[in-house]
């Protein structure tokens, strides 16, 4: 049976160690984020996760959820009650504002719970995740009245959200959707349509729920400029709150998926449903994108998250295993083999599934505090440089380590050998759920395209930079530490390898865009590479820092530096290999005629 703990000393040492948190006590929220009260939080969330939620993640997944004649559908046994008990915790609400029920904590708290919750049972946690991102949509561009209406309900979890994107015809290109939102004449539409691929589209969990449906208002300009986003609640909401009748909303089916079996994937039929405007006409991406941007972060989350739960089974299995002699010699000569943990492949397996879920997870927090800042410094200056990063990491957070969460997941099974492939031991679960990251939420060469073709010149290219500079002042102010030249040395040249192909692209590819389309992957993971350098560099010098202090966690800290030491020497090269496929260009990529495939 598959195994969980919640890595809470890692959380902790990044939060107060690394991150520093308490020098943010001037933001608003952070003054209640004492180190003692984080430290309560993320307790409870551990508990909750391993002793609710991942029991529940297995047979979640055999039994998956059914739609019935009705249009309704069931939940795996166990879910409801485990939703409800996530929600008396207050947990949907940690980062709302108060005043619509929440408890105003940082985003960057949330964050760090969260990882937890998805480890444990990503399926589960997907239904209170879609109500996050429609909360923060809501909170962003809703009226007041909007707010007013839906967001308490939506904080306490009695009533969940959706967002609903994708149609059959069209799935990134949404310029080329075919919902129709008719008005009126009350300030209400009639939304007509279908949406496919729509994550905990119906169940029965919740009394409500307030989908987010982009649709084209009758008389729009076509594309990407004609499209508004509305509220189209599951049951009408009267003046008093109150709800009313079933709105013309229902769900026609479910997908067949090969994963996340526990949550309701779900084609939605509009049928002239009543639906709201949410924010101005014609302008429902920008809408829409408060929300995308949330569930981006969130998806890279799930990426980090089964990534680790993968690696903590595969370490078990690697201790309990016996198979074969170390090398070196017996390890265990009072057994008939060694545990298979001593066999240096394993280990190269394990501490390249751990450096990336420890960097990771650094990565996360650092990109979900940049949210904190640009949404609550009072300091423009402060805010827009924290905008500039969130938006640079956004792409990279969410297409990194969803690919790397899924291919460790694959490495972690293949520790299993045989065991992996079939169900006892319960790896290929991970596998399965893994795989979606990958693909929702915009698919990751979406993602690498975003950011070649957008994030790098935008604005000038002054977010880049201002990476560029931050990465490369650390280094610059480390230079004449030689206990930090291990990580310091390695990411200056991991920092090289960027900024040339950074270079190369602005010298190849105005001219032949094919070159950055060719590249924007490997570009993507360079950008990983280095950025999950400078988490790790960041934590060496924290590490540091507290073993000179006598920190009484001795051995952990050392651990962190054995292992970014092992990420600067076998995976920090790769960012070569990155550059000359990026400076191979696209000829060799595009040249063929398509009647050659």
């Amino acid at each position: 049976m598959p195994v969980y703990k919640a890595p809470t000393a890692d959380t902790l040492f990044i939060l107060n160690d690394v991150l520093g948190l308490e020098r943010y006590g001037n933001l608003p929220g952070f003054a209640d984020a004492s180190p003692d009260m984080i430290e309560a939080i993320v307790g409870e969330a551990s508990k909750l996760a391993e002793t609710t939620l991942f029991p529940l993640n297995l047979s979640g997944d055999q039994e998956g959820c059914t739609r019935h004649d009705d249009g309704t559908v069931s939940v795996p046994k166990g879910f409801k009650q485990a939703y409800d008990q996530y929600c008396q915790g207050g947990w949907i609400g940690l980062a709302v504002p108060k005043e619509f029920g929440g408890q105003g904590l940082p985003y960057t708290l949330h964050a760090a719970v969260g990882e937890y919750m998805s480890s444990s049972n990503m399926s589960l946690m997907m239904y209170p995740g879609l109500t996050q991102g429609a909360i923060a949509a809501i909170l962003v561009h809703g009226s007041d009245e909007q707010k007013a209406t839906y967001l308490p309900k939506m904080v306490e979890g009695t009533w969940s959200g959706t967002m609903n994107l994708t149609e059959p015809h069209c799935g990134t290109d949404l310029g080329l959707l075919r919902t129709k939102a008719v008005p009126q004449g009350d300030g209400s539409y009639k939304i007509s349509g279908q949406k496919i691929f729509i994550s905990a589209g119906e169940h029965g969990m919740t009394d409500n729920i307030i989908h987010l449906v982009l649709a084209r208002i009758e008389g729009a300009p076509e594309g990407t400029k004609g499209i508004s986003l509305f509220i189209v609640p599951k049951f009408t909401v009267g003046e008093d709150g109150a709800l009313g009748a079933r709105n013309g909303v229902t769900c026609g089916a479910l997908e067949e998926k090969m994963g996340i079996h526990g949550n309701s994937t779900c084609v939605m039929n509009y049928d002239d449903a009543t639906g709201y405007l949410i924010g101005a006409e014609n302008k429902g991406l920008s809408a829409m994108f408060v929300m995308m941007n949330e569930a981006r972060l969130g998806v890279g989350l799930q990426g980090l998250s089964i990534a680790e739960t993968a690696y903590q089974n595969a370490v078990a299995y690697a201790n309990e295993r016996i198979q074969g002699r170390s090398l070196s010699g017996a390890k265990a000569p009072d057994k008939k083999a060694d545990p298979i943990i001593v066999h240096p492949d394993i280990r190269r397996t394990l501490m390249t599934i751990r450096s990336f879920n420890e960097a990771g997870r650094a990565f996360l927090l650092w990109t979900a505090l940049k949210s904190d800042i640009a949404h609550r410094s009072p300091d423009e200056a402060e805010r827009q440089n924290a905008d500039d990063l969130l938006g640079l990491a956004t792409p990279i957070l969410k297409g990194v380590l969803t690919d790397k969460g899924f291919d460790h997941a694959v490495m972690a099974q293949q520790v299993f050998g045989g065991h992996g492939y079939i169900e006892e031991h319960g790896m290929s679960q991970y596998v399965r759920d893994a795989r979606i990251t990958m693909i929702y939420e915009g698919a990751n060469g979406i993602q690498a395209l975003d950011l070649v073709g957008r994030k790098l010149a935008l604005n000038g290219g002054r977010a880049v930079m201002a990476m560029f500079k931050e990465i490369g002042d650390f280094c610059e102010e480390n230079r004449a530490d030689e206990t930090m030249a291990p990580y310091t040395k390695a990411l200056k040249k991991g920092l090289n390898d960027l900024q040339a192909s950074t270079m190369w692209f602005m010298q190849n590819a105005m001219a032949k865009p094919d070159n950055a389309g060719a590249g924007s992957t490997d570009y993507m993971h360079l950008f990983g590479l280095v950025t999950l350098g400078y988490m790790w560099a960041k934590m060496a010098k924290a590490a540091q820092g507290k073993l000179a202090s006598g920190d009484a966690r001795e051995e952990y800290l050392k651990t962190k530096l054995t292992t970014a030491r092992f990420y600067m020497e076998k995976i920090m090269p790769e960012t070569t290999l990155r550059k000359v496929r990026i400076e191979a260009g696209a000829d060799s990529v595009m040249e063929l005629a398509a009647e050659a495939f």
